[in-house]
């Protein structure tokens, strides 16, 4: 239910800031392992994440001389603004940003479990370790967010809108550094965002509400000195300018245009991009769009004819977007899911023109901060069932995408009383590496 705070959460709250001053002076203790990998040229990330793999062939990496049984219906390409670049034909308006971004055609590993390629691919680790590391985004929010002086009301990792649930998010970073989850829908008026927007209550209900329980409170106005009780407040306020300030007026898409919400698209997915414009462009670092139904075991062609069309509009316009404002130079945009589908459809029965998971090869999109535009990295072979040639891991993307961001992906975690852990893992013990995607950095 999305109501005003209760006691109960003001005091989770209050808890959290006490752990935040403990996470403080851990860092003071621990210190970080080397120095800055460079200096950053990326603020933020907004990553499109393809819940359940899509298709390498249908999207990024068309084969359209392999055959029906590898493109089915949708075997043409079509040109892009980028000689040489082919796209699907589902995604003409991506086509038109090709200079935007670049494509890598030749990611790996090998993994066909949803939990595992997920974990791989959002924390940059393999799978089988002794730690349970966190995703890139509770390692932005620690690198970059409230423990390196992030003071924005926002929250510095938030998921629109819902956590994929394949993982532990902050891993061995604890709670803290879990994404607040949005909840609702961007496309729906009010979007009734978890906590801070409630469907049915207006504005001025809230202030009265406010008031209500302010005059309720007795025990805090006799003890409106006790330093105990400052964090408290504070807490609450904070909670109440996110109710009535600043969160509700970034979560209120109804400020943008009509004609530029419908070039998004008036759907769930196109209003997350640009939600995720706002979000990037008032401070937030790392906004994950959780996009599912990829997993398409049965009818991908229609599920694919009904999804691609969204993802292109939803996409190149957040790209479009960006690069207009000023804010592509400094927001990385990543699109990508777990892994990819087979590319030999399974047409026999109960499949009928289905895909299943493909770890072997696949394809992600990168734009922005610091990734140049209209590059291919790495190729599939022909039937797109093979990596051709340059070999990205998950770890190399993710590796460079901390480089880029100003995280030293060869330093450490800052850890009391235990061993040194590594951001990103040393190539060693057979860890298979293509190294970082320094030719389009």
């Amino acid at each position: 239910m999305n109501r005003l705070p209760s006691s109960r959460k003001i005091f989770r709250c209050g808890l959290r800031l006490f752990l935040a001053g403990a996470a403080v002076i851990l860092l003071q203790v621990a210190g970080f392992a080397g120095p800055p990998a460079a200096a950053p040229r990326a603020k933020a990330v907004i990553q499109i994440w393809l819940w359940g793999g899509a298709c390498h062939i249908d999207t990024f990496d068309p084969k359209p001389d392999a055959g029906r049984d590898f493109s089915g219906q949708l075997s043409e390409a079509i040109a892009t603004d980028v000689s040489g670049i082919q796209l699907g034909k589902l995604l003409p308006n991506l086509a038109k940003q090709a200079d935007k971004f670049s494509l890598i055609r030749s990611m790996t590993h090998g993994n066909n479990g949803h939990e595992t390629a997920s974990y791989m691919m959002q924390t940059g680790h393999p799978e089988g370790e002794r730690l349970v590391y966190p995703s890139i985004g509770a390692v932005v929010s620690l690198f970059k967010g409230y423990d390196a002086g992030y003071k924005g009301l926002i929250p510095p990792y938030i998921v629109l809108t819902e956590p994929q649930g394949r993982f532990s998010e902050a891993g061995f970073l604890g709670p803290r550094y879990k994404p607040f989850a949005t909840g609702g829908d961007p496309a729906k008026t009010p979007w009734a965002v978890e906590g801070i927007v409630a469907e049915g209550i207006s504005a001025e209900h809230q202030k009265l509400r406010r008031e209500l329980l302010g005059h309720l409170d007795t025990f805090g106005r006799q003890l409106e000195d006790d330093p105990q009780l400052a964090g408290f407040r504070e807490c609450g306020e904070a909670a109440y300018d996110m109710i009535l300030g600043e969160g509700a007026e970034v979560f209120n898409l109804a400020k943008e245009t009509d004609e530029l919400r419908a070039r998004y698209g008036r759907n769930t997915f196109g209003q997350s991009c640009l939600a995720a414009r706002r979000l990037v462009e008032r401070g937030a670092k790392f906004v994950t769009i959780n996009y599912k139904g990829w997993d398409t075991h049965k009818q991908h062609f229609q599920t694919m004819n009904r999804k691609l069309p969204e993802l292109d509009q939803g996409l190149a316009s957040l790209i479009q977007d960006l690069a207009e404002r000023g804010l592509l130079e400094s927001t990385i945009v990543w699109c990508g899911g777990e892994f990819g589908r087979t590319p030999r459809v399974q047409w026999e029965a109960p499949w009928n023109g289905g895909r299943t998971h493909f770890g072997k090869v696949f394809s992600v999109l990168v734009a922005g901060g610091g990734f140049q535009g209209g590059q291919v990295v790495g190729a599939s072979n022909a039937t797109g069932e093979d990596v051709a040639v340059r070999p990205v891991y998950p770890w190399d993307l993710i590796g460079s995408m901390y480089e880029l961001l100003g995280i030293n992906p060869d330093g450490t975690f800052p850890r009391a009383g235990d061993d040194a852990v590594r951001i990103i893992p040393a190539k060693k013990d057979g860890l298979k590496s293509g190294g970082r995607l320094k030719e389009i950095m």
